[in-house]
């Protein structure tokens, strides 16, 4: 339905809180949950990678697509919301949401201090792709997010669905905790290129 509601051209702005898994219905693993989550029904840790919901939208080339996460930059959130307004065409915004299924060992009253610390980290990348920036022969690609200056496997570990996983499968853990944190890597490596193109 999204995907559809995207393609139809119709100046409308949607907004999606990633909690990385289905929050609504119980903390279901989904196509959103990273490698090596434990969620219901991946409770040894989902094996392959999180689908690239924002990728897979500006594909189509003609809608506003932006990552965001408040508690990494307000100043980055607020460009996004509003060029997504402004914007005469589909936008989605994407918000990384942390969530009680997620079990932040800080506590939810520290879901700000978990966003910065998850772009810090390079789990959670922040970028605009603004359509009208193509038509004036600029890259519509902006990566607002820094190289990562925190440790990968560290982040991780601020949460029972991934600490879980090193004390039941500690066997499992190790080699997708890798894999998680190379495939941060190589989509922080291809947004790089992507917002170094032109």
């Amino acid at each position: 339905g999204l995907d559809h509601v995207l393609a139809s051209r119709e100046n409308i702005n949607v907004l999606v809180f990633d909690t990385e898994v289905y929050s609504n219905t119980g903390g279901q693993s989904s196509k959103a949950t990273p490698i090596g989550a434990v969620a219901k029904f991946a409770a040894s840790g989902k094996k392959v990678k999180k689908k690239d919901l924002g990728l897979m939208a500006i594909t189509y080339g003609y809608v506003y697509v932006a990552q965001i996460a408040m508690g990494a930059s307000q100043r980055q959130t607020l460009k996004a919301l509003l060029e997504a307004e402004r914007y005469n065409g589909p936008s989605i915004i994407i918000a990384y949401s942390p969530c009680i299924n997620h079990g932040i060992y800080a506590g939810m009253g520290c879901s700000q201090l978990r966003e910065k610390q998850a772009v810090e980290a390079g789990y959670w990348h922040l970028y605009r792709y603004n359509p009208e920036l193509g038509k004036e022969g600029k890259n519509p690609f902006i990566l607002d997010s820094k190289e990562p200056t925190e440790p990968f496997k560290e982040f991780l570990m601020g949460e029972v669905r991934y600490a879980s996983l090193k004390k039941t499968f500690p066997e499992i853990a190790k080699p997708l905790f890798e894999k998680a944190e190379q495939n941060a890597k190589d989509k922080y490596e291809k947004y790089r290129a992507m917002a170094e193109t032109r």
